[in-house]
């Protein structure tokens, strides 16, 4: 049988960044009024691909990914921070360890939660003009946070029984 060339990373990413993008812009998106932020769970997929991909790669899906789900769901204003903090929340995880999930990735996703709440409080601060204000989103960034580990624990834990990171990491080895 003949082997094809794949197109690797590139690709890779870029389904990364679309799956991304429709599990943040449309399934279980949650608006929250007070801030005209939302709550979603395209940070479990963000994680998964930042255990799978190469830093570059994984910052790229994840920040590209969650910016464009702002612009489609009429948050345009939270892009380029949600560009930032997304690709930073990328940074914490390794996509060097052999399975998806690591000690190193369930202390990472810890890591990125607290970017994202942190990051989002202070984008929050910029836009509202006040301190107290995004006081009310933190406890929906921490719903989101903490349900996004949870998914990307299992989800992950399945992917690795499934030797999915070896089967990826083939693929692009194909180049």
């Amino acid at each position: 049988m003949k082997k094809t060339k794949s197109a690797g990373l590139p690709v890779l990413s870029a389904l990364f960044a679309a799956l991304i993008f429709v599990v943040t812009a449309y399934l279980f998106h949650i608006p929250t009024p007070a801030t005209g932020g939302y709550i979603h769970l395209g940070d479990a997929f963000l994680y998964l691909a930042a255990s799978v991909l190469p830093a570059p790669y994984a910052v790229a899906a994840g920040g590209i990914g969650e910016a464009l789900s702002d612009v489609a769901s009429g948050s345009a204003a939270y892009a380029l921070p949600t560009l930032l903090i997304k690709s930073a929340m990328a940074l914490c995880f390794a996509s060097s360890a052999k399975t998806i999930v690591s000690k190193r990735n369930v202390f990472a996703c810890v890591a990125a939660g607290g970017i994202c709440i942190a990051g989002y409080y202070l984008v929050e601060v910029f836009l509202l003009g006040s301190f107290l204000a995004p006081v009310a989103e933190i406890p929906g960034n921490l719903v989101q946070a903490s349900a996004s580990a949870v998914i990307y624990i299992l989800l992950g834990r399945a992917f690795d029984r499934l030797k999915l990171k070896d089967r990826l990491s083939g693929l692009v080895k194909q180049q």
